[in-house]
């Protein structure tokens, strides 16, 4: 617990030699905004696009269908996303990359490719199913995949771990995915097929198809991020890899699984890997909740916080628990204290680990003694209000 009387330097906690400072989350984001406008006007050209050569009507019966999935991927990623949210201008960029810069970029090159396949003499079959399961995979990979590196080294401060790395990856996916499904849907009422097969098919068996493919990259460069140095310059194509593989595996039991067999791949290879991806998933969080308490027992074994405060703060569960209490014994304005508390001390944590890992900056130690200050007060104002 902060001391009651003047505030307590910061404790002497050595920092890793070149230990640099993130500056606070959110900052330094106009180039954020001004790429989200970009791919946002990708996007928007994309489906005028398909309103012309398709039908607008189509087109806007399918972005309302296209709004289940959207549902259900953004509340997957807010539900990932809860230990340090992600700058909004960095979301809104690796949403629109998705959706404008890796569909164009994909449009044209899996159309291109699969022109070329018809000119050296392929059949009509087996160059679609050529495009679908060696093509598509390593162009939308690539193109999904930049984006999740764009901002990695652009704002390489915001990738904190592999948690981070997912919800990028998680967010460029998704703007790719709901885009692709507005064209599929759009292209299943023009040529006759069952809409409602299609839209059961990627909305409701597969919406976070995508996610899983690009997060093998999102994973490789947050955990890249955790280790610091170059170490993204290797890992980063390991997950590259992964995620083709993934996506080839998923394109070829499509066109392998066609009159029947697609139901028995999906059963006993898809459902078994989407179900290890959640364990995953699961396991990283609660590893984030290890990772803040690690990064404040220097303050904890200072007395800047009780051996309690650490207990509930590396749990989503006990902050919940703990803000439901305090409104229920001291109303909205003690919960919203906790949760100052609880946002302020994530927010040292992660810096602390940024100052051991050598990926704070040059202000490093300067910006942990801030954050260790908002950190004290937010904790001096729990105790005033709450009495503990």
């Amino acid at each position: 617990m902060p001391p009651r009387g003047p505030a307590r330097e910061t404790p002497a906690v050595a920092p890793a030699p070149g230990y640099p400072v993130p500056a606070p989350r959110g900052t330094g984001m106009r180039g954020a905004v001004v790429g989200a406008v970009v791919g946002g006007v990708l996007a928007l050209g994309v489906v005028v696009f398909l309103s012309v050569t398709i039908g607008a009507g189509a087109v806007a019966v399918a972005a309302v269908l296209a709004l289940v999935p959207l549902a259900g991927l953004l509340l997957a990623i807010r539900w990932v996303d809860r230990w340090e949210p992600e700058p909004r201008a960095a979301l809104a960029f690796a949403f629109a990359w998705g959706a404008g810069v890796a569909v164009v970029v994909s449009l044209v090159a899996n159309t291109l490719a699969q022109l070329a396949l018809f000119q050296a003499g392929m059949d009509e079959l087996a160059a679609t199913g050529a495009t679908a399961v060696v093509v598509a995979p390593l162009v939308e990979e690539s193109a999904k995949g930049l984006g999740v590196l764009v901002i990695f080294l652009v704002w390489r401060k915001h990738v904190d771990g592999p948690v981070d790395g997912l919800v990028y990856a998680a967010t460029v996916a998704t703007g790719f995915a709901i885009v692709e499904d507005v064209l599929y849907f759009a292209q299943a009422q023009a040529y006759g097929e069952s809409v409602a097969l299609v839209f059961a098919l990627r909305a409701l068996f597969s919406p976070f198809a995508h996610l899983m493919f690009t997060a093998c990259l999102g994973l490789a460069l947050g955990w890249a991020a955790r280790r610091g140095g170059m170490t993204w310059v290797w890992a980063a194509p390991l997950g590259w890899v992964g995620a083709v593989l993934l996506h080839a595996l998923w394109n070829g039991a499509a066109v392998l699984g066609e009159g029947g067999g697609f139901l028995v791949l999906y059963v006993f290879v898809q459902v078994p890997l989407f179900v290890a991806a959640v364990l995953v998933v699961v396991w990283l969080r609660r590893q984030e909740g290890l990772a803040v308490a690690e990064g404040l027992e220097p303050y904890r074994d200072a007395g800047w916080f009780t051996p309690a405060d650490l207990v509930m703060l590396s749990s989503l569960s006990r902050r919940a628990a703990a803000r439901r209490w305090a409104r229920a014994v001291r109303g909205p304005r003690a919960e919203q204290v906790l949760r100052e508390f609880q946002d302020a001390a994530t927010a040292l944590a992660y810096q602390r680990h940024r100052v051991i890992h050598g990926r704070a900056g040059r202000t490093g130690a300067v910006d942990e003694h801030e954050l260790a200050r908002a950190a004290a007060a937010a904790r001096a104002r729990v105790h005033e209000v709450l009495g503990v």
